[in-house]
């Protein structure tokens, strides 16, 4: 019990001592304010936050995440292949990318598709 104990503040002593020596030997300075600031998709922290966001970009990012969603739905139906009766497989994969696609040609007519003002 007391070999864990010994053990045990010595580790918390090393980790103290490089938490110290970091703070101590870190190069930070008013200059580098920007460096640590938040970063977040191009806007700038220090301006007003509730600036007019593109709906075009959101639209491509929802269609980004819908096909990226799809790939993590497409792959479990290959290994099912074997599985199931391959009408029913074969169903249910049309079905699946009809969905999809019917989503795609929706987008297309929107014009979401297409990177103009």
């Amino acid at each position: 019990m007391m070999m864990m104990l010994s053990i045990f503040f010595m580790i918390m002593l090393i980790s103290n001592i490089m938490m110290f020596l970091s703070i101590i030997l870190s190069k930070k300075t008013f200059m580098d304010r920007e460096k640590c600031s938040p970063f977040e998709c191009g806007f700038d922290p220090k301006s007003m936050p509730r600036i007019p966001f593109s709906l075009h970009f959101f639209l491509i990012t929802v269609i980004f995440l819908i096909f990226d969603v799809e790939i993590a739905l497409i792959f479990p139906m290959i290994p099912s292949f074997l599985l199931t009766n391959l009408m029913i497989w074969i169903k249910i994969s049309i079905f699946f990318l009809i969905i999809l696609l019917i989503g795609l040609y929706h987008e297309w007519n929107q014009n979401m598709l297409n990177w103009t003002n």
